[in-house]
């Protein structure tokens, strides 16, 4: 019977281990999606996809793509990682409408299989300065060329038209789905990831370093490999609009508590939204000038407080901080710039605020001292014995002894200039 019942547990628990090896061993398609600008976060993301599709030894990454561009620095870094996987990528534009514009080229041309859903269009690759501005000649054409040469070296070892994958980054030509399967930017265009996979069965597929692998991936279970919540928080704060109002906001929360010294809360507030700024804005092209133009328009605030321009000064703080939201970030595309309806929405109301908070500080600083001995100063009262110079006088309800500068009769009218302890210098009221 013992024999019998230690066999059933061996055959349970090497039923188990081989259930555990089998599944962790199956081969699978590892898939991530993009939907946002390319900065360093997106770059983290694939990486780590890439490297979790290694160490399960997936048969595929999928990265569903849809965005506007981005940091040319992070696709170059999404490139290498790409190029030098050891596991396949397939780059999928999709849903219809989707784009993969600008960085997001770039990145489609250097998957192992580059496709599009229809509906979808790619292309528009030229580089742009920094914040959009316009660039010098000399400096134009060392970034174009630079660009261009990185698209040659990845279309050309990738098999594509190196040609009019060139005149996206020189000429700005975007591309329909059609038109880029037509002129072999892309491989595939299809409506689903499951009709991709069909098209793709059996299919061999020229890796970077010259081998080639078949794709068989029709019926292979596809996971979902999500941001960690790090990343996820990451994403939200590099938004910059987000990294803007919470400067904007936490600048104003430490300017309360200045104001009202032992509130607690706004300084704790202030703390931990201008740290989240600043760690979001140290992942983005940032200008450092443009937050001392923040920092100096809560300057303007509280001169309108204490000057009363009649809103001159104030309104130069508004213009100040819109300015400084629209300059913070020096990034080549609007989706990664302070949008002009946030800069106002923030400045507006910050602007109101602060003065509100500064004349309210500044009156209470203004007022006459109604308690404790100060308060006596500038009372009236009566004397209710003669001072000459020394005597008694009434005064806020109390008897209290007082020096008088000149003989005062009893009854007369006295008024209080100074104390000292409990005794009170008065003057002969006029």
């Amino acid at each position: 019977m013992k024999t019998m019942v230690s066999r059933l547990a061996s055959a349970f628990m090497t039923g188990i281990l081989l259930c555990t090896f089998a599944g962790f061993c199956s081969a699978q398609v590892l898939k991530i999606t993009i939907s946002d600008a390319i900065h360093p976060i997106t770059d983290e993301y694939i990486g780590r996809a890439i490297a979790e599709a290694q160490l399960k030894k997936d048969r595929a990454l999928l990265i569903e793509i849809n965005t506007p561009g981005g940091l040319l620095e992070s696709t170059r870094d999404i490139i290498e990682k790409i190029v030098a996987s050891p596991v396949p990528v397939i780059i999928y534009v999709t849903p219809s409408g989707s784009r993969a514009a600008s960085a997001g080229f770039f990145i489609l041309e250097s998957a192992d299989v580059a496709a599009m859903a229809p509906g979808t269009n790619t292309g528009a690759a030229h580089p742009v300065a920094l914040g959009g501005g316009k660039m010098d000649d000399i400096m134009k054409e060392k970034l174009e060329n630079d660009s261009a040469a990185l698209m040659r070296s990845v279309a050309c070892k990738r098999g594509r038209n190196v040609e009019v994958s060139e005149s996206a980054v020189r000429q700005s030509k975007s591309f329909t789905e059609q038109e880029a399967l037509s002129q072999k930017l892309i491989d595939y265009v299809a409506p689903t990831e499951d009709d991709l996979f069909k098209q793709m069965q059996g299919k061999t597929v020229k890796r970077f370093d010259g081998k080639t692998v078949t794709l068989n991936l029709v019926g292979e279970p596809v996971l979902n490999f999500d941001l960690t919540l790090r990343q996820r928080i990451l994403a939200y704060l590099m938004d910059p609009n987000i990294a803007f109002i919470l400067l904007a906001v936490g600048a104003l929360a430490l300017y309360a508590e200045f104001n009202h010294p032992g509130a607690v809360v706004p300084g704790t507030v202030g703390v931990i939204f201008i740290l989240l700024a600043v760690f979001a804005l140290n992942l983005l092209p940032t200008r450092f000038a443009a937050v001392v133009l923040i920092f100096a328009s809560f300057a303007l605030f509280a001169l309108e407080a204490k000057f009363a321009t009649h809103g001159v000064l104030a309104l130069g703080g508004v213009v100040t901080l819109t300015l400084g939201g629209l300059l913070l970030v020096d990034a080549p595309i609007p989706e990664m710039r302070v949008h002009l309806v946030t800069a106002l929405a923030v400045s507006i109301p910050v602007g109101i605020i602060t003065v509100f908070l500064m004349s309210i500080a500044m009156k209470a600083r203004s007022n006459k001292i109604t308690t404790g001995a100060q308060g006596l100063v500038g009372e009236i009262g009566t004397a209710e014995t003669a001072l000459s110079p020394q005597g008694k006088v009434f005064v806020h309800g109390e008897l209290w002894d007082a020096t008088a500068s000149s003989n005062v009769a009893p009854g007369q009218t006295v008024v209080v200039r100074q104390v000292n302890g409990l005794q009170l210098r008065v003057d002969l009221a006029r």
